[in-house]
């Protein structure tokens, strides 16, 4: 049977069978002295002999099985069986995650690409839509302006606006001129009682036109003298009477006209303004006389025409004065004051130098003031807002009148362009 303790080859030893104590033990190496190294006296096996425990349970496993059993394979040796395994898996991992990325890359470019192109046909829109309408906006308010000067009235003076409310709007700043304005507005406002303004077209008939404005809207009757005479017939009476042949080189304005057809254009002013003013004073409703104002100084043939004859009026006053003059006659202080000057020592110069321009280049002087109150007869209050807290801040032209004239008001903030105060 050989040795002791070894079974038969192909049979597994039994369940109850106890091994013997040499079993699967082998003696030490010839030539190796003491006890066998740690391992070997647990399970009999050597590095160089194959392990009979691990033998003999194979064997059983395959007597079980019906196989015949075969040698042990070493330890590790399942593992380097398949040494791909792993390394492959990395591999297509990778390559799933070069294609998604690549894809997504792709994408992105082509969504960028899709935006950028989104993004630059929204801005040209928008910058065409922006000029369009910016040339629609200046179309539409050309067009506007014109329907309203083809079919609005336009006034040369203006509807009745709160005064403080004007000064509000016209004198914004922190200047020491607008800080000012505003008091000098608010001086109006709370102790002369005036609560509203209106605006007179600027221009350099301002002057007539508030005056005018204010004895047509009052009803107020003719002078006394020109109830006397027929104003009409003065520009022949000029010619005719006094010698004045130089009336011939009156102008009329920015027109200038001026020959041998200038007493007939006189003519027609004078009596334009005598129709109107006879009209006007002849309407006892404040209301009807305020429409009809309305009607009148939207009209600026007519304006200018009422204007001109105004002009005329200041003419013939300083004529007649000053004959009254060189026949050692008593005459009012302001006309002395117009002869002393050079530029105004006759009616002549005076005409030439001053009243000519009057609608054209310039306005009313001071002294061209006084003219017009003395030569209509009523007392022209003006308040001058840039002399605020001065002896100068309100002035009458004439200072001192003759008798008992009508008194309207006027307010100015350069002694250029003048207002109408409302009270």
């Amino acid at each position: 049977m050989g040795r002791r303790g070894r079974g038969q080859p192909g049979r597994a030893p039994s369940a109850g069978r106890r091994l013997g104590p040499g079993f699967g033990v082998r003696g030490p190496r010839p030539g190796r002295r003491g006890a066998p190294e740690q391992g070997e006296e647990a399970t009999g096996c050597t590095p160089h002999a194959p392990c009979r425990v691990g033998a003999a349970v194979e064997a059983r496993g395959a007597s079980h099985h019906g196989t015949t059993p075969s040698r042990a394979e070493p330890f590790g040796s399942r593992q380097r069986a398949n040494p791909q395994g792993p390394q492959g898996g990395n591999d297509q991992v990778h390559a799933w995650t070069l294609v998604t990325s690549q894809a997504l890359d792709t994408a992105w470019r082509i969504a960028k690409g899709s935006v950028m192109l989104a993004v630059s046909f929204l801005v040209a829109a928008l910058c065409y839509f922006k000029r369009l309408h910016l040339y629609l906006g200046r179309r539409l308010k050309w067009w506007i302006g014109y329907l309203q000067r083809k079919f609005k009235r336009n006034l040369s003076v203006e509807a009745e606006v709160d005064l403080l409310s004007y000064c509000a709007r016209e004198w914004k700043g922190e200047t020491p001129r607008a800080k000012l304005m505003r008091k000098a507005y608010e001086e109006l406002f709370w102790r002369r009682h005036i609560k509203c303004v209106r605006q007179v077209k600027r221009d350099n008939y301002d002057a007539l036109r508030s005056v005018l404005f204010q004895i047509f809207s009052q009803g107020l009757s003719f002078p006394s003298w020109m109830k006397e005479k027929d104003i009409v017939k003065l520009p022949e009476k000029l010619l005719f009477s006094q010698g004045c042949n130089w009336i011939q080189q009156y102008s009329f304005g920015p027109e200038k006209y001026t020959g041998s057809n200038v007493f007939g254009k006189l003519r027609k002013c004078v009596e334009l303004l005598k129709t109107q003013w006879t009209e006007f004073s002849g309407i006892k409703d404040y209301h009807k006389r305020g429409s009809m104002c309305n009607i009148l100084f939207s009209n600026a043939i007519l304006e200018y025409k009422l204007y001109e004859a105004l002009k005329f009026i200041m003419l013939y006053q300083v004529t007649e004065v000053y004959e009254q003059m060189k026949t050692k006659k008593v005459i009012p202080s302001l006309f002395r004051l117009l002869f002393s000057r050079e530029t105004s020592c006759d009616p002549l110069s005076f005409m030439m130098n001053h009243l000519n321009s009057v609608g054209d280049t310039c306005g009313l002087e001071q002294i061209d003031m006084f003219i017009l109150g003395y030569s209509l007869e009523v007392k022209i209050k003006v308040f001058r807002l840039f002399k605020f807290n001065s002896r100068d801040f309100e002035v009458c032209y004439p200072e001192e009148p003759l008798r008992e004239w009508p008194e309207i008001s006027l307010l100015t903030e350069n002694d250029r362009h003048y207002h109408i105060p409302v009270f």
